[in-house]
């Protein structure tokens, strides 16, 4: 038996084995995480071609291989991958002694042509052990075919008869999946553009009744949510602006080399700052009375978009307002800060300061207020370093006065983000990694319109994940939630994907029939041909989603 199995694996060496860690759209289909074995058809290679090249005076034959296009991976015939199927069930056998059994094996499965009658695209096997020893095999098939509209789809009695045809079970349980992409809900023209972003509902129910059925409010729901900042509609834009300055400042102080913004303002940086000292000179006894006044109209202003700006400016942040919205040029900002030392040093304006600032300037000031100013050499990058203080402190501050204020956190939550010991580089990341949590907190209380204490958890895990994490917009956030609190957005919607499970036994001999319907193909290595275009109506009168189907069936094979 095993010089055959020898024999015959050599109609089998045009393929490749590799060990997948995961293999995202299968691992979808099947579930679990763990690692697999996917058998493909190897990469074709070109046969060597002889070709002459000279070096000095000697002529050398080399042999060069044609670097061919990826192909991407190619799929075996279903005859192949259930050859390859029965040997690694054979070597799985306890009851085949004849064939060395290699020990505990992961999951194999492998890529088919779909050529058959049932389209089969996948087939997989995995062990199934009772205590260290292997007690039986599972054998699953993975079916896909084209997009059609849903009056063409296995019901879900049809389900249940292959199911029970399968594995003869007098009782069956039923499931349903969903998801939704909450962002497609909105149909205002201004949601129309492209975005980065997406707030993915993903719900799941036990006892389905029918295919394509709206999850019940007893579901179990969950949001995935990833957010890209930058976005022209988020209510954060302007602070992303904002930090957009900051970042570019940053990176030219680690690097060398700055890529200024354009400026927002029509006047010079140096006329700005003049007439910001000239204000603060003018209006220094009357400093609360504007002060109050400013955080009356910036209120007003922030009540409905969510601009985390404050009223309270003081001196400085006011100064890291007009210089980050003109200065185009390291000259610029020496200039700038020349003429504030200057005002300071001479006594000319004796600016109200937040007691807690933390930067050069804030400091030179405060000590304005007993006569005792150290000197400060505007020199090299110096000025450049005040002012991306300037900046760091500025948002800070908003970032507090939105986090705290709103009961979302406390300070001593904050204190990672908050710390000024660390270098200013890794301050510039902890401030970044805040404001990309406050655009994500952004969508949920505009766009979900989400409670208080549902925020309010999301933002200890968010906080909670960035302590130990990179910055990564890809990230996916994901939120625990009632389905109630965002049936609004789905119960008229079609999901981009839905299922549904029929199951039976349990445990290790627990077996799953499966429906799956997406709006996009859950196989990556064959191609369709779809019966309803995705861009058009079905029946002409309103518009109906057309979906790819995939069925996964799956048989228990025992050895006792």
């Amino acid at each position: 038996m095993g010089s055959k199995i020898v024999s015959d694996a050599n109609a089998f060496d045009d393929i490749s084995v590799l060990l997948v860690e995961k293999e995202e759209l299968l691992h979808d289909i099947i579930g679990g995480n763990q690692p697999i074995f996917v058998c493909e058809k190897a990469q074709p290679k070109c046969e060597p071609e002889a070709t002459e090249t000279t070096a000095d005076t000697s002529v050398v034959e080399e042999t060069l291989f044609k670097v061919e296009q990826d192909l991407g991976p190619q799929p075996l015939s279903v005859m192949k991958a259930r050859q390859l199927l029965s040997w690694y069930t054979m070597a799985q056998n306890p009851n085949m002694p004849q064939v060395e059994a290699p020990g505990t094996l992961h999951p194999l499965w492998v890529r088919c042509d779909k050529l058959d009658l049932c389209a089969t695209a996948w087939l997989g096997v995995e062990t199934v052990y009772s205590g260290n020893k292997t007690s039986s095999v599972k054998l699953y098939t993975v079916s896909c075919k084209g997009s059609r509209d849903e009056t063409s789809f296995t019901t879900l009695d049809e389900l249940k008869q292959e199911h029970e045809k399968r594995h003869h079970a007098s009782t069956v349980a039923t499931k349903g999946y969903a998801q939704y992409n909450l962002f497609c809900s909105l149909k205002e023209e201004s949601m129309m553009f492209e975005s980065q972003s997406s707030v993915i509902a993903s719900l799941t129910w036990n006892n389905v009744e029918k295919v394509l059925e709206c999850p019940p409010l007893s579901s179990k729901a969950s949001l995935n949510i990833k957010v890209a900042v930058g976005d022209i509609r988020s209510p954060l834009y302007q602070t992303y602006k904002e930090m957009e300055f900051l970042l570019a400042l940053a990176e030219g102080l680690r690097t060398g080399e700055t890529e200024w913004l354009e400026p927002m303002e029509t006047q010079s940086a140096v006329d700005l700052t003049r007439a910001l000292i000239e204000g603060t000179a003018a209006v220094l006894t009357n400093l609360c009375t504007v002060c109050s006044l400013n955080f009356l109209l910036l209120s007003v202003a922030s009540f409905s978009s969510m601009v985390i700006e404050r009223g309270d400016l003081d001196f400085t942040e006011q100064l890291w307002e007009k210089m980050r919205k003109s200065v185009t040029s390291y000259q610029d900002v020496t200039e700038c800060l020349k003429i504030v030392v200057k005002a300071v040093k001479l006594g000319k304006i004796k600016p109200w300061i937040h007691k807690d600032s933390n930067s050069t300037l804030s400091k030179l000031i405060l000590q304005s207020y007993q006569q005792q100013i150290d000197g400060m050499p505007l020199t090299g990058l110096t000025p450049a370093n005040m002012l991306l203080e300037l900046g760091l402190d500025k948002i800070r501050k908003d970032f507090i006065n939105y986090l705290v204020g709103k009961e979302l956190t406390t300070l001593n939550y904050l204190r990672y983000y908050l710390d000024t010991e660390v270098e200013l580089q890794e301050q510039v990341m902890r401030v970044r990694k805040l404001h990309h949590l406050l655009e994500i907190l952004g969508t949920c209380s505009t766009f979900l319109s989400l409670p208080h204490d549902r925020l309010f958890l999301f933002t200890q895990s968010c906080l909670q994940y960035y302590k130990t994490s990179n910055y990564d917009e890809d990230h996916v956030f994901q939120l625990q939630i009632k389905p109630a609190l965002i049936s609004y957005f789905y119960e008229k919607e079609q999901p981009f994907s839905w299922a549904m499970e029929v199951s039976s036994g349990q445990g290790s001999k627990e077996v799953k029939t499966a429906l799956y319907l997406s709006d996009k193909p859950l196989v990556d290595h064959i191609s369709f041909d779809l019966d309803v275009p995705l861009d058009e109506s079905v029946n002409g009168e309103s518009e109906k989603m057309s979906y790819y189907r995939t069925m996964v069936s799956c048989s228990l094979i025992s050895f006792t």
